[in-house]
């Protein structure tokens, strides 16, 4: 039985290799994952020799310090083999926990397999070991040993690709490099030597030890360079990136200043806090009288009680702040912002801070209020023309009566006169004429007086049950819908919305009677209502049909008023869609058509699941300044 120590120099050496090997390690592996991919070969390599070829230096050099009492040599072809095996079984285990879908289950397969390959490393390099004397291994400590190994190597699996800050990387590197040392010496433990001949001359035992620091000292040197090569190239990689993070920001910047935006910052409670030169540039602030809730004083007093309510109840949620108020500049004057705000999370999910934009729309505010007062003057303009024209148009319609009766009078005078039968033939052209056209001039005035009236009556927003409404609608239509060999379906699954019933009535009551209308008499007529989600919490409505079709040239047209497509053989002055739009519109909603001649047509109606903001009347409402949604 030979006795056995260690030099603790370079025990001390090895454990300092594998502390450094499991940081450069964790570094680069950490990089494979959020690498580009012409980039992750080379990281993933660079990961693999880090670790595997540090592991082995570790190994190496703990082999170097064992001290038995003999000479001690190594076959280089084993030893080599040992280092690819540590190379090559930590490339693929890191391979495999690097894919873009990889989990956390996948390190429970990498671990074990990335362990027994170190484990074989391990025996690989002890198998190289040219000794005279035996090799025996006690078996229950390399079971131990390989449990270590697998252990080690599944938490530095788990630690690699796990958001890590510097303090804690330098943690995780200094647990697995005394696990990946314990796993070493504890196998060296399981070895026991018997010597051949009985002792060693001591001057050749002094000359083995000096080579074999020697050998320890070079391959550590060695490492060492590889190690410092590899943390430089995570050095220029992280230049790199804190570079391509300050291009970003800058760009971010002056996607801001684009939009006429103001960026500012917020702590994880909601105040202002730090320098903030777009607020402090556009309010004229101080940084003593923005911070906090300071900012609140540049905020329009009618708004600031809802401001600071809205924000406080967003920072209590978490949510995404959307938000509009009226912000006094640094010139005194008051203007309209639209603000949104997103908090911004650490590894952990706790809030960091928020970051949002002010954006300037005073000039959108005031378009839309000039808008709302030349649309107001027009419905005006339209109700007191055609309230003026009715009182002549009365007139025309009296004495048209007049001239019947005086027409009457005229057949009896001119009874037996030779032309009577043609002056009356010619007064009764000219008196139809003249009816027909009044009759069509009432009918517009009507519709134009309706229009005028829906522009100023007020809506009332109630839930309503869109299955229940619309099949209310068929019902009523019903007789019509089989007097033309039609059916009309409405889908079971239609949402409840909140709008005015009586708007919403009158849209698709129009809708399902124009199907009607224009049905093909060629085949049975098929009108169908579905609805699906849209964007923005809004609903789009199908009304579908298989009837004549329109035009491609017409689709715009259609909704103008007056206007109408295809063979006039309906009643109708063209005024229905022109309503169904402005209903549509005041609804918050909007209406498109697609449609092809003998095939059919399907209008789309979207509307918000809600009332829409700010909607009192159907004339394009002012928008009241939001007070807080979040997503």
């Amino acid at each position: 039985m030979v006795h056995t120590g260690y030099d603790p120099a370079l025990v001390a050496l090895s454990l300092a290799i594998a502390i450094l090997a499991s940081y450069t390690a964790l570094d680069l592996g950490a990089r494979v994952r959020t690498a580009p991919g012409r980039f992750r070969p080379a990281w993933l390599l660079g990961a693999a020799v880090a670790m595997g070829g540090g592991i082995w230096s570790m190994h190496f050099v703990g082999m170097l310090a064992f001290e038995m009492g003999m000479p001690a040599a190594y076959d280089l072809g084993i030893t080599l083999l040992s280092l690819l095996i540590a190379v090559g079984v930590t490339g693929a285990a890191l391979a495999w926990v690097g894919r873009r879908r990889a989990g956390r289950r996948d390190v429970l397969i990498a671990g074990p397999i990335m362990g027994i390959g170190v484990a074989a490393m391990h025996y690989t390099g002890m198998a190289a070991m040219r000794v005279p004397g035996n090799l025996a291994y006690s078996l229950p400590v390399v079971a131990l040993s390989v449990a270590i190994a697998i252990s080690a190597a599944s938490v530095a699996l788990w630690l690699t690709f796990r958001p890590t800050s510097v303090s804690q990387k330098l943690v995780a590197a200094l647990v697995m490099g005394a696990a990946v040392a314990g796993m070493h010496y504890t196998g060296m433990a399981a070895a026991t030597f018997t010597a051949e001949e009985a002792g060693a001359h001591a001057a050749h035992i002094a000359a083995a030890g000096a080579d074999q620091k020697n050998i320890a000292l070079s391959v550590t040197g060695a490492t060492f360079v590889i190690l410092f090569l590899a943390m430089l190239a995570s050095a220029v990689d992280q230049q790199r990136i804190q570079g391509d993070l300050r291009a970003s920001e800058e760009r971010f910047r002056a996607a801001v200043q684009a939009v006429r935006g103001v960026l500012w910052t917020n702590d994880p409670e909601g105040r202002m806090t730090g320098e903030q030169p777009g607020w402090s540039a556009l309010t004229g602030q101080s940084r003593s009288e923005y911070e906090g809730f300071g900012w609140a004083e540049a905020v329009h007093p009618d708004d600031r009680e809802a401001s600071v309510a809205a924000w406080n109840a967003t920072v209590a949620t978490r949510g995404t702040f959307l938000h509009e108020h009226r912000v006094r500049a640094r010139d005194g004057l008051w203007r309209h912002f639209a603000i949104r705000a997103v908090p911004v999370l650490d590894a952990h999910g706790a809030i960091r801070e928020w970051v949002g934009v002010h954006t300037d729309i005073t000039e959108q505010r005031e378009a839309e209020a000039e808008l709302r007062e030349s649309n107001e003057e027009i419905q005006r303009y339209a109700y007191i023309v055609s309230h003026d024209l009715r009182a002549p148009l009365v007139n025309v319609m009296g004495f048209t009566s007049e001239l019947e009766a005086v027409r009457e009078e005229l057949r009896t005078v001119l009874r037996d006169h030779p032309q009577g039968a043609r002056i009356d033939g010619d007064m009764a052209e000219a008196l139809g004429f003249i009816q027909a056209a009044v009759a069509k001039m009432e009918r517009l005035i009507a519709a134009i007086l309706k229009l005028s009236r829906e522009g100023r009556r007020r809506f009332a927003p109630e839930p309503v049950e869109m299955t229940g409404l619309l099949r209310g609608i068929a019902d009523v239509q019903r007789h019509q819908a089989a007097s033309r060999g039609a059916t009309v379906t409405v889908a079971d699954d239609l949402p409840v919305i909140v709008a005015d019933r009586l708007a919403v009535e009158q849209i698709f009551g129009n809708l399902i009677d124009n199907a009607l209308k224009y049905l093909d008499p060629d085949r049975p007529g098929r009108i169908e209502v579905t609805a699906r989600p849209a964007p923005g919490d809004r609903i789009r409505f199908a009304v579908s049909d298989n009837g004549r079709g329109i035009p491609a040239q017409d689709h715009g047209r259609i909704f103008e008023l007056f206007r109408r497509s295809g063979v006039q053989d309906r009643p109708g002055e063209g005024i229905g869609l022109a309503h169904v739009k402005a209903l549509t519109r005041a609804l918050g909603g909007r209406i498109e058509v697609a449609s092809q001649v003998g095939v059919g047509t399907t209008f789309v109606v979207t509307l918000p699941r809600e009332a829409a903001t700010g909607g009192g009347t159907a004339e394009a409402a002012q928008p009241e300044p939001m007070i807080l949604a979040a997503e």
